[in-house]
């Protein structure tokens, strides 16, 4: 059993940030208990796994908040414990200080649930990757050369309707935020614009494709998508924590309050919690922990929820920009980090949240991140850095003197934005 201890740290003057040491996973029961084979690009072994480096998380929560979150947390976990890290306030009405136990709405990380049980029905010969949609849903699409895999991997061409949804942030989502969409509805918000692609041909980013994979879901398992994540993923690996409520507005039990940044500087933010999230639904309405996302990783990554098979095809990834360190697989991203490591996981973005849930390949090492604001990219960029301090360790000490009375880290070279899940103007 890891050693607890507990520890305060500055991170400057608008927040105490909290260390602790926590217990490690509980056990789940699934279909597939065997993990799957490292291939020959996973990560480091754990032997040669360096320590994360608490500084250096400190410092991106620090910059996350100096961005304009009102908090930000990130837990860690690996082979010598948990790691837990808590800055801001989780509440500005309240000044509640952020909370490592609190559940808050993980965006598009909801892809990768989605993805999951959309995968493990291919497992049971359900349904083919490379079979059209059509087949399935038949008439859905106007195109029979979109297959299963493209949705999974953002190469369908189908038109992201939040582009359009969004263009006014406060507006727009105002005028979704207690509305209730049926898929139908939101696919036909997609066909209504060109297509991005060719089938096949590029990755381009859409909500669409997984508003797909959510009605692929109900079709071939007869049953609400929430009862598919609560049967096949929540429940298996003891999430209490983690819940699909759609179209329900509340975020139950303690809640994290997200902060979405107006498009004009100066404006007041806007109070974001509750809303339906029925303009996404399975591309995006997931309510987490910090402990549940870990868990799930990396559970995922041991081969606890997929057959070795399947979850090698899930890892198989495509180039997503130029940069040669971001990519995607099926439903799910890998970042290949500064140190040489893979990271596999996914980040979400929905109004007032911003999250990252990623894990090494072998599952022994996972992080997530969120912080409680959204459209200003700069806190997304700066909350990213949690995953380089976390799964590469502590930097040069040159490089780590370089820090800023902020706290956050300067380097002879800008971190690359973050990807974004959803249309920003900040």
């Amino acid at each position: 059993m890891p050693l607890t201890s507990h520890r305060r740290l500055t991170a400057g003057a608008a927040a105490t940030l909290v260390a602790a040491l926590a217990a490690g996973l509980a056990p789940a029961t699934t279909a597939f208990a065997a993990p799957a084979p490292a291939s020959a690009s996973a990560a480091p072994a754990v032997a040669e796994a360096p320590a994360p480096d608490v500084d250096g998380i400190v410092a991106a929560l620090n910059s996350a908040m100096a961005n304009g979150a009102p908090g930000a947390m990130a837990r860690f976990t690996g082979p010598d414990g948990v790691e837990s890290l808590t800055a801001g306030v989780r509440d500005r009405a309240t000044g509640a200080p952020m909370d490592i136990h609190a559940r808050f709405r993980i965006g598009s990380v909801s892809k990768t649930f989605s993805a999951v049980v959309l995968l493990q029905l291919v497992d049971e010969g359900r349904l083919e990757l490379d079979q059209p949609v059509n087949r399935y849903l038949p008439g859905l699409l106007p195109d029979d050369r979109i297959t299963v895999r493209h949705l999974l991997t953002h190469r369908s061409g189908l038109a992201d309707y939040t582009n359009a949804m969004f263009a006014d942030t406060v507006p727009g989502f105002e005028a979704v935020r207690n509305r209730v969409f049926t898929y139908q509805e939101l696919v036909d918000l997609s066909l209504s614009e060109p297509r991005t692609t060719e089938p096949g041909v590029a990755y381009r980013y859409s909500n669409a494709n997984f508003v797909v994979v959510g009605m692929l879901i109900e079709k071939l398992t007869g049953r609400p998508v929430e009862r598919a994540y609560e049967r096949r993923i929540f429940k298996p690996l003891k999430l209490r924590d983690t819940s699909y409520v759609h179209p329900d507005t509340r975020i139950k039990g303690l809640p994290v309050r997200g902060y979405l940044h107006p498009d004009a500087a100066g404006e007041p933010l806007v109070d974001s919690t509750e809303q339906t999230v029925s303009w996404a639904q399975s591309a995006g309405a997931v309510i987490s922990s910090p402990a549940d996302l870990n868990t799930f990783t990396s559970a995922l990554m041991r081969g606890r929820l997929l057959s070795p098979e399947t979850l090698e095809a899930m890892t198989t990834v495509t180039p997503t920009d130029t940069t040669g360190t971001r990519f995607y697989g099926l439903g799910l991203r890998r970042y290949d980090l500064s140190c040489g490591a893979q990271v596999y996981g996914h980040t979400g973005t929905v109004q007032g949240f911003y999250t990252y849930a990623f894990s090494t390949r072998d599952g022994r090492r996972s992080l997530s991140a969120v912080a409680n604001t959204s459209n200003h990219g700069a806190a997304n960029t700066a909350l990213g850095g949690t995953l380089e301090a976390a799964f590469c360790g502590p930097k040069p000490a040159a490089a780590a003197s370089a820090r800023t009375a902020s706290g956050a880290a300067t380097s002879d070279a800008a971190p690359l934005p973050a990807e974004r899940d959803l249309p920003e103007r900040h």
